[in-house]
Parts: C-alpha cells; structure tokens; sequence
C-alpha cells in the first residue's frame, strides 16, 4: 500500500528521495523552508557513483547533456608543478561539473509541479503511534506515516533525535566563488587542485565559459577577521600560486563570495529513529575533499527507495536502509578527514615529502581506491 511520506528539505537530498520515492509509487510532500527554488550557490562536481545510481530516472543523462565533464582532477604544487592525477577510471565515466542551482532545476524538473512547498520552516516534529506530524513556522501543520530528514548539516531533526553536539571542525576555512573564464591566463578545461602550504586552492571550468574556484586556508573556528576576507585578501594570499589563480580572485567582486567554515558531523549511531529516517547532510556531512558530499546523498536517496520498495515493513527497510550505508558512509568519512589533514599541511619539509611520495606512488593503488568510490551498489 502506498504511504505518504513528508520529506523536510528541498535539497539535493531532499528532491533526490522525492523522486526515488515518487518513483516506487508513494505519495510525497516536500517542505523546504527558502521561500523559493535556490537561485545562489556556487559549483558542484557530480561523480560517477552518483549518476548510477540516478540512472533510472531520467537525471543523469541530463547533468551529463548540461555538465562539463572531467577525467578527474589534476593535482599541482603552487607552483604549478603536477604532483599527481586523482584519475576516474575510464569505465565508470567521468565527473561532471555544474551550477548548484541547474543541478536544483533538474531535480525540480523531474518532479510533479506542487510536489514542493516552499517557506515552509519546521518548528516541531511529533512522532505518534500511527502517523507523523510536522508543524511550520506559519502555523500550517502535516501529517504523513513517514518522515524523511533531509535539511542539512545544521538539521533540526537531528538535533531533535540526537540532542548531543556531533560538529566536528576541520581546523581550516573555505572561500568559493564563480568567475567569467574570459581572457585568464593559464586556464585548462581540467579539474585542478593546487597544493601549498599557504593553503589549498581548486579550479573547476563549468558550462557558459565560467569558472568555479575554491580556497581553503588553516584558521580558528569562526574566527571574525578571517570572517571578513575580501577577494583582495585572498589574492593577497594566493598571489604566488600559479596562473590563473591570483587573476581568478582579483576578478571576483566580494559580494560572490560564498564563505564556510568546514565542519563535518560523526555519523549518527543510528540513521533513524521510529517513524523517521535521516539522510545527506543531516545524518553524515562529510568534509568537501573526495567531492561526494552531494554525491552519498544521492547514494542515500536511491537506497531508502529501493530498501522500501522491496521491504513493506517501514521499521524494516529503515534497518536495511541503515546497515547498507553505515559501512561506506563511515569509510567515505574517514577517508574525507585524512586527506583534508594531509592537504592542509604547512609544514615545507612535509610538503615535499608528501608530494614526492604521491608523485611515485603506485597508479594501481590509485585505481583501487577509486574504483572503490565510483561504484555505486545498492
């Protein structure tokens, strides 16, 4: 029998299991509280693992037709000197860059019109013995049999079922922005990751001639002067990296600047709870370093879907749903941590080490490990 299923969050996560589920036959609301579809962000890179398991509805082929598309990310010193290729094994496709907010229209356009409601901000989620019901900022309320958590990193859901403190800060800052790709000096159509000890620094073209740039530096938790860089700050860091980088932040005005601390969440111990499941952001953000954040939402959404569709029992295809993510989530996590650690090294004498190591490394480790990431199972 079909349940109604109200999911909190228009996110990637979010819409992802909107249409998963949708497509397996439940009836699906989604309640985002942004007062319309997102017409900011900056860019987003959609790995192999991701498209299959979007394959079935129509969305894949989609961000390939919209995305530039990438073998993967060449890794250069400051200098500009290659160190190595964090290469996509030519099997499992490529990486696909694209605005965040064209990947929201594609996901939006794969669902009925009404299916979202926006300006909808849950102040209270009561979980009974038959139904959940969800009650907004505005007074309106919802009911529904289940509930999926899709609303983030800083998910008000999660805080709810698990009241104690699971941030865990990276000790490093993150500026990102989108510049024309007119004219610049040393621009490539590759995905490039520049390491120094500065910080470190990505470039990634994306349709319509424009580029998508990242900066990370080490810094305190919300520290206010670092707060308030500018783009002539940062140029004013960078600007003995390599070309395009200092051309790249000098062309950026401030107000496109997107800035974050970096944070990820421990795993919750247990990704749902009664009549509510959690899923993306909301129950595993993982640190930006493999590019799968958005990537093992997608994971999530296609796996609660298919744990649903083929076990009728909710209680069930929550726990199945749950023991076929925790191991790779809990991998992926990990993994995510120690390369941001070893990136954001300072230390000169390190730095060489590290590089010339990662210059002679093996390629079939390489492969391994990201045939391990690129292949997504159900």
């Amino acid at each position: 029998m079909s349940q109604t299923i109200l999911i909190i969050g228009g996110g990637i996560a979010g819409l992802c299991a909107a249409v998963t589920l949708q497509h397996i036959g439940m009836k699906v609301k989604v309640y985002e509280r942004s007062p319309e579809p997102a017409a900011v962000g900056a860019g987003i890179i959609i790995a192999p693992n991701a498209l299959q398991a979007l394959e079935p509805y129509g969305i894949s082929s989609e961000i390939i037709r919209q995305g530039c598309p990438s073998g993967g990310f060449q890794l250069l010193s400051d200098r500009g000197r290659p160190i190595s290729k964090l290469a996509v094994p030519p099997e499992y496709g490529s990486l696909y860059s694209l605005h965040r907010k064209d990947l929201h229209h594609i996901l939006l356009s794969a669902l009925p019109p009404g299916t979202v409601e926006w300006g909808k901000s849950l102040v209270q989620l009561e979980q009974k013995d038959t139904h959940v019901q969800a009650v907004f900022h505005d007074g309106s309320q919802a009911e529904g049999d289940l509930v999926v958590a899709a609303d983030g990193i800083h998910s008000s859901i999660r805080k709810q079922l698990v009241p104690k403190d699971t941030y865990r800060y990276a000790g490093y800052t993150c500026w990102r922005g989108i510049v024309p790709g007119d004219g610049l000096p040393g621009l490539s159509d590759h995905f490039i990751e520049t390491w120094g000890t500065k910080g470190r620094f990505g470039i990634v073209p994306l349709p319509g001639n424009q580029v998508y740039w990242y900066g990370l530096i080490n810094a305190r938790q919300n520290d206010p002067r670092v707060a308030k860089y500018t783009s002539e700050d940062l140029h004013h860091l960078f600007k003995d990296y390599h070309d395009p980088i200092p051309d790249l932040l000098l062309r950026t005005a401030p107000h496109d600047i997107i800035h974050r601390d970096i944070v990820d969440i421990t795993p919750m111990e247990r990704f749902y709870s009664d009549r509510v499941v959690v899923i993306g952001d909301a129950a595993h953000a993982i640190t930006p370093n493999m590019g799968q954040g958005a990537c093992q939402a997608i994971e999530d959404a296609r796996t609660l879907a298919e744990c649903l569709h083929v076990q009728p029992n909710y209680q069930q295809a929550f726990a199945d749903y749950d023991a076929r993510r925790r191991q790779r989530i809990e991998h992926i996590s990990n993994q995510s941590w120690r390369i941001g650690q070893m990136a954001q090294s300072q230390s000169i004498l390190f730095t060489r080490i590290r590089n010339q190591l990662m210059r002679y490394a093996p390629k079939s480790v390489g492969r391994s490990q990201a045939r391990s990431i690129y292949q997504f199972r159900l």
